[in-house]
């Protein structure tokens, strides 16, 4: 069962029982895996949400005894990856890690999930169960969002991180760049009348955390919106450039594999197929909580910030979560 939330709008929605339609994709981050949620997407009204039965009782354990890196293990390796990025001159490359929280006896999912809609009204917020996984996020990132009447497909531009109270630094600047040149140019082989609409760089605040954001418009042919989405994905922001490279670090220098984060979840109606990416967000276990936070490493990263800026990220789930 899946219960979401979509950005600016407070409706609670699931799936029906249409077995013939699916509405709802998980994509992992190396698109090896695939969840699907079938039939309509419908409206649940909250009285109905309250009388479900949504327990820890029913999440897996946690089997696999993940052992979560220390804060000198990640700077040490954070000091690796800007050896390498100095080395073959790339602008930047993105670094995740899982933050695993144990020793509880419960975790209250529901009134976990209202809180996490409650302190993001502007994001995609979601929580799904099924036999293997239980997941929960809210984020603000757009892969992309395709309306079916005009064939517009908008996209953003979303990097560089502070508490909202910071100046941005040069730093944060040019970790945005990149991402915004690299949309650009996949946007210009799709445009059908070469047209791009591209707003100003803007702060993006999401909770007790700001982003870089630019927004990008252009009408495409339907029967591109596949080629486009796996062009864009995985976008700068969560991977690095030149795409591939750093796809290639990524797997071979991170700890545990990111699983669902930093995919991306395909929602599609009659009106809209739109493209969520998976961030911001935990994989819940009956005795184990599993928070998955990166950030994006330039050659002038500070690793001692860095680690900072993921112990933040990571509160955007964990200070939701009510756990006894």
């Amino acid at each position: 069962m899946i219960y979401f939330k979509l950005p600016f709008n407070e409706k609670l929605y699931t799936t029906g029982e249409d077995s013939s339609k699916i509405s709802v994709t998980f994509h992992s981050f190396d698109n090896s895996e695939q969840l699907h949620f079938k039939g309509n997407i419908i409206e649940i009204q909250s009285g109905d949400f309250e009388k479900k039965e949504i327990t820890s009782q029913s999440l897996p354990k946690e089997n696999n005894h993940f052992i979560a890196e220390t804060e000198d293990e990640y700077i040490r390796k954070l000091n690796g990856v800007i050896e390498i990025i100095k080395e073959n001159n790339l602008p930047k490359l993105v670094l995740s890690r899982r933050k695993i929280i144990r020793n509880f006896n419960t975790i209250d999912l529901k009134e976990s999930f209202k809180r996490l809609c409650n302190s993001y009204p502007n994001a995609f917020r979601y929580i799904f169960i099924n036999d293997e996984n239980c997941w929960m996020g809210a984020f603000s990132e757009v892969l992309g969002k395709f309306d079916k009447v005009t064939h517009t497909f908008e996209t953003m531009s979303l990097a560089g991180t502070l508490p909202v109270s910071e100046d941005w630094s040069q730093k944060e600047i040019e970790e945005q760049k990149p991402v915004s040149t690299y949309i650009e140019n996949v946007f210009e082989k799709y445009a059908t009348s070469g047209h791009i609409e591209k707003s100003p760089t803007y702060d993006h605040i999401s909770g007790n955390i700001k982003h870089l954001r630019t927004d990008f418009k252009a009408n495409i042919k339907p029967e591109d919106i596949d080629k486009i989405i796996t062009e864009l994905h995985p976008t700068p922001a969560v991977c690095g450039i030149p795409k591939d490279f750093c796809k290639e670090k990524i797997q071979w220098i991170e700890k545990f594999p990111r699983e669902f984060y930093a995919g991306y979840i395909k929602i599609e109606t009659e009106e809209t197929v739109q493209y969520f990416v998976n961030l911001r967000c935990a994989k819940l276990y009956k005795d184990a909580v599993h928070l998955f936070v990166g950030g994006g490493i330039t050659a002038q990263s500070n690793p001692k910030k860095e680690w900072g800026e993921t112990e933040l990220k990571s509160e955007a789930v964990f200070k939701n979560l009510v756990i006894s």
